[in-house]
């Protein structure tokens, strides 16, 4: 199953939702509609119980994003959402906020913009290739898309060297930071990302948001992430899934996950 939106391509395979940023002649600038496009894409994923892991990555060898279409924008291309929920999906998807767990696939560099949306993935796979980097300041302006929060997923030493130089990293040093969780030949990128996303979406879809949710908030709002354990221990240890994997445990088969 295929679709898309204008400089989105999506691909459904089983369980997992393949996002592809389709502009390989601009470097998979980020244009309106793409951003649209993404907002609606995560949020149907989000609604679909079918879908239990999304695959992010873009067209081409050259990059996976370079950030905003500066030129597009310039000529007058609108970067409004027409509906409120598609902008605040989009929004959560750049926060790593969505429920559903989403895998980066970096096929090529990911800069300014680029960065900031494979930030909101929760596991990178990087090509051998790729190359990491906020310029904002090179350009009289800093990573307001969600940049800054880059010192949550790597050491602040470093994510200050990264922003305050703007000078990019390679995905080696990227792994070593551990910003990134595997560098692997492009050629392989894509189906390295989904064996990540395949093994994701064998797990109990609560479980996942749980985890999701609070590994996320334990870095950025400790006394939250406290407060959201005791919801989420009521409702996961409770749910029929809870139930389900102990079974499954003891009758030695495979989980049948309800998501509820």
């Amino acid at each position: 199953m295929t679709g898309g939106y204008d400089g989105l391509v999506t691909e459904r395979r089983g369980q997992i939702l393949v996002l592809r940023l389709d502009r390989p002649e601009a470097r998979n600038a980020l244009t309106g509609p793409m951003m649209r496009g993404l907002g609606a894409a995560a949020r149907e994923a989000e609604n679909d119980p079918e879908i239990r892991a999304i695959v992010l990555t873009g067209s081409g060898d050259r990059a996976f994003c370079s950030g905003m279409d500066l030129r597009v924008f310039a000529e007058g291309g609108s970067v409004g959402f027409d509906n409120p929920d598609d902008a605040d999906a989009y929004r959560r998807l750049s926060a790593g906020e969505l429920a559903v767990p989403v895998v980066g696939a970096a096929n090529g560099t990911a800069v300014g913009g680029g960065l900031e949306l494979l930030l909101g993935c929760d596991i990178i796979v990087a090509s051998t290739e790729a190359k990491f980097g906020l310029p904002e300041v090179k350009r009289g302006l800093f990573p307001g898309g969600g940049g800054t929060t880059i010192g949550t997923r790597i050491p602040v030493g470093a994510a200050l060297e990264m922003t305050l130089t703007g000078d990019p990293i390679t995905a080696t040093r990227g792994y070593e930071l551990g910003l990134v969780n595997a560098v692997v030949a492009q050629e392989k990128v894509l189906d390295t990302a989904l064996g990540y996303a395949e093994r994701i979406a064998a797990n109990a879809p609560l479980g996942l948001a749980a985890c999701k949710e609070l590994v996320r908030l334990s870095v950025s709002d400790s006394a939250l992430a406290a407060s959201r354990l005791k919801e989420w221990q009521s409702t996961v240890f409770s749910s029929a899934d809870a139930k389900e994997g102990a079974a499954a445990f003891v009758e030695k088969r495979a989980p049948v996950w309800q998501g509820r």
